[in-house]
């Protein structure tokens, strides 16, 4: 193989194997989030539904026996909670709202920095086009349709729903005779290597062979031998045994 030959891009369509939505920070570190899709979004705001439907009827309950100075509260009550609950939690909690952080969820801007009160009232505020023309059926087309899962009132604010990053224990390389690279490969392409070898374990048998055959021509060699080399290669490039 040539030298100017390398492994495809990890930014080219062809390669993109997962979700994962790559950012870059000023300083030029290069970030990995992973968006949340539509189940786990959805499931964390019916949380957030219930947890509001409960605070509203305690409300409710408790300032109606004041009469119609309790209900005129119990109003300004509504408005509070309906506009400001996700508002709030989200500015002043890391971007968790109860919901989000019981599924392990949190908004960030684009960029993955911590999300302002600009972006998050934005996000808030357009809720009510998401939800057009009824049971958030623009929102849900739009999560569908977006490779990061936003939806409108995303796309408008600049906004993330992503997953929190737990602390990582490193996994295990898979037992490989370690190999060098049969050309130099650059940093995303060794990211990519040193991904497929770690996340093996968690990948079944047919999945690691269909991401492993992506490999097998630019490595010259076989799509049945593909897998253990990468491995070999993963092995090879953190100085492994």
């Amino acid at each position: 193989m040539p030298p100017s030959q390398s492994l495809p891009s990890a930014r080219s369509p062809q390669a993109v194997l997962d979700t994962r939505y790559q950012v870059e920070t000023p300083e030029g570190i290069d970030l990995a989030l992973r968006p949340a899709g539509l189940v786990p979004r959805a499931l964390a705001f019916t949380i957030d539904l219930l947890i509001r439907g409960a605070i509203l009827a305690v409300v409710y309950l408790t300032l109606g026996l004041f009469g119609q100075l309790g209900m005129g509260l119990a109003t300004i009550a509504l408005f509070l909670v309906t506009w400001w609950y996700m508002v709030l939690f989200e500015v002043f909690n890391q971007g968790r709202s109860p919901g989000k952080q019981v599924l392990g969820l949190r908004v960030v801007h684009d960029d993955g920095t911590p999300i302002g009160w600009p972006a998050s009232i934005t996000r808030n505020l357009l809720r009510f086009v998401d939800l057009l023309p009824f049971a958030y059926t623009l929102g849900i087309i739009s999560c569908l349709s977006n490779r990061a899962f936003k939806r409108l009132g995303d796309i408008a604010a600049g906004t993330l729903v992503v997953y929190r990053e737990q602390p990582i224990e490193r996994p295990n390389l898979p037992q490989a005779e370690a190999l060098p690279a049969p050309f130099p490969l650059d940093f995303a392409e060794q990211r990519a290597v040193l991904a497929f070898a770690e996340r093996g374990e968690g990948l079944s048998t047919a999945r690691r062979a269909e991401l492993a055959s992506i490999l097998a021509e630019p490595l010259q060699v076989d799509a049945s031998q593909a897998e253990d080399r990468i491995n070999g290669i993963a092995r090879g490039l953190l100085g492994s045994t």
